[in-house]
């Protein structure tokens, strides 16, 4: 079973899904709370859409584009703050080894990947591998996956990038999804948005630097940044373009629904690998 589990790991289930969720969010708010200049429409008009973002309590989104190393990408994912839980189903399509579906659920502070029946049956049929995400240091925590950082993401706060940008502008109207929004665009460097962050407080400061370096492992040090805002002021879509070490990024997420409940169940024990288990039987035999 070691073998299976270590196997399944390293396969695309969990190479697709870290791309995935580090892509799919990222606690990066910059928001003044509209410090900016009322003559600054655009500029305004962004900062007050992020500043929106930190009343989210849920949400549901639509993720499609393109990754570097994995190619396109699609996915659909729910996502609760309080308490924090995810659902997610994506797809891979030029990964090579890599390409296929994948499902991930994120409860009780518990990662679940299922590769589907393919990968079930290296796994004695078990459809689902659990992770248990708080085992930061242990190597059958999600954590020493690299996980552990990336499951409480909220992809709102990773529109807020353009509030870092020196020129953005209005482009127009547009619909998206049949909803009326404003299209703003603008680009922003990493060192920009860095130089952003000294005001803010230690923990701010924290979790906006770690997005800011899973950028700066990829390569990217520029990014393009389109966002739709709606006429509630709230981001209906944005989408990240940049050009990383090893292929291009460009990735899109349209917001379905906010603030509407949501509700994540755990797989079946009986349908479940649990890593912890399986390598510890694994090291007792």
């Amino acid at each position: 079973m070691l073998t299976t589990v270590r196997g399944t790991v390293r396969r695309g289930t969990t190479g697709v899904a870290l791309a995935a969720l580090a892509l799919g969010g990222g606690a990066v708010a910059c928001s003044k709370g509209g410090e900016e200049s009322p003559s600054m429409a655009p500029a305004a008009a962004v900062a007050k859409a992020a500043k929106n973002t930190q009343d989210i309590t849920s949400l549901r989104y639509r993720m499609k584009g393109r990754v570097p190393e994995q190619g396109r990408v699609e996915a659909e994912a729910s996502m609760s703050m309080k308490p924090m839980a995810m659902s997610m189903k994506m797809s891979a399509k030029e990964a090579g080894p890599d390409s296929g579906e994948v499902e991930l659920r994120f409860v009780d502070g518990a990662l679940y990947v299922s590769g589907g029946a393919e990968a079930a049956e290296e796994m004695d049929g078990k459809l689902w591998m659990k992770f248990g995400v708080s085992d930061k240091d242990g190597a059958s925590g999600a954590g020493g996956l690299g996980m552990q950082d990336q499951v409480e993401k909220n992809p709102a706060q990773e529109s807020t990038f353009l509030t870092g940008s020196k020129d953005v502008k209005k482009v127009g109207t547009e619909k998206v999804d049949g909803v009326e929004t404003t299209h703003y665009k603008g680009t922003v460097t990493l060192d920009e948005f860095r130089d952003g962050l000294k005001d803010e407080d230690k923990a701010t400061r924290e979790s906006r630097e770690k997005s800011l370096k899973q950028y700066e492992d990829m390569g990217v040090d520029k990014l393009t940044m389109d966002m739709w805002i709606d006429e509630d002021e709230h981001t209906k879509q944005f989408r990240m373009r940049g050009d990383a070490d090893k292929g291009p990024l460009d990735m899109t997420i349209t917001f379905l629904d906010l603030n509407k409940p949501v509700t994540v169940r755990a797989p079946a024990a009986a349908d479940t690998v649990d890593l912890a288990e399986a390598l510890s039987d694994a090291q007792e035999g």
